[in-house]
């Protein structure tokens, strides 16, 4: 009898205590914010890591898309000389360019590509960007040279300078042999599309 009444008291004083520790616990989840009747969700800051780790590799997939380079439609090389047509007779001048847009820098004489097909021109590491505005060289593109560049440009592939006129380059090069080009997009105007050919 004595027995079983010690057992039954210590029984009594277990069930207590372990309702104690689990009020304890619930009170101690509660205080960290989560529900007292539900466990903690530390599965939600994995999905948020996760969900960080794909944002970043999108980020990343997008950024290598927008950093690929337009290809030309047309690449080859040539060897190209200089002018300045601005319509006012100094050294030979021809004219006004034949495609009706002023002479400026980047714009160039092709004897063939249609008017305003935009071009990229490349000698020793330099480029330009222009548009084909004018006809030309003339008897020249006869014997392979297809390019006729204005000042500016002519002297900027050459040494990175800037000419001493709009007539003269202010150096003794009269033609760059190698100058590599690269049609980025034909024009609409009068000409053909590919490869050069000789005027007339």
């Amino acid at each position: 009898m004595q027995q079983r009444a010690i057992d039954t008291a210590l029984s009594a004083l277990t069930g207590t205590a372990l309702a104690g520790l689990l009020v304890a616990g619930v009170a101690v989840e509660s205080a960290h914010g989560a529900p007292a009747d539900q466990p903690m969700a530390h599965h939600t800051t994995s999905q948020q890591a996760t969900g960080h780790h794909t944002t970043g590799h999108t980020t990343g997939h997008t950024a290598g898309k927008a950093a690929t380079k337009t290809r030309g439609v047309l690449s080859g090389s040539t060897t190209a000389s200089y002018f300045w047509d601005d319509g006012s007779g100094v050294n030979g001048d021809t004219g006004a360019p034949a495609s009706g847009k002023p002479m400026q820098k980047g714009l160039f004489a092709s004897p063939s590509w249609p008017m305003n097909t935009k071009v990229k021109v490349t000698y020793n590491g330099r480029s330009v960007t222009g548009f084909v505005g004018d006809r030309g060289p003339g008897e020249p593109s006869h014997r392979g040279v297809m390019l006729d560049l204005d000042t500016y440009t002519f002297r900027h592939l050459v040494d990175g300078h800037k000419p001493s006129s709009k007539y003269d380059t202010g150096t003794s090069v009269g033609h760059l042999k190698g100058v590599k080009y690269q049609v980025l997009s034909w024009g609409h105007g009068a000409g053909k599309k590919g490869t050069p050919k000789p005027l007339g």
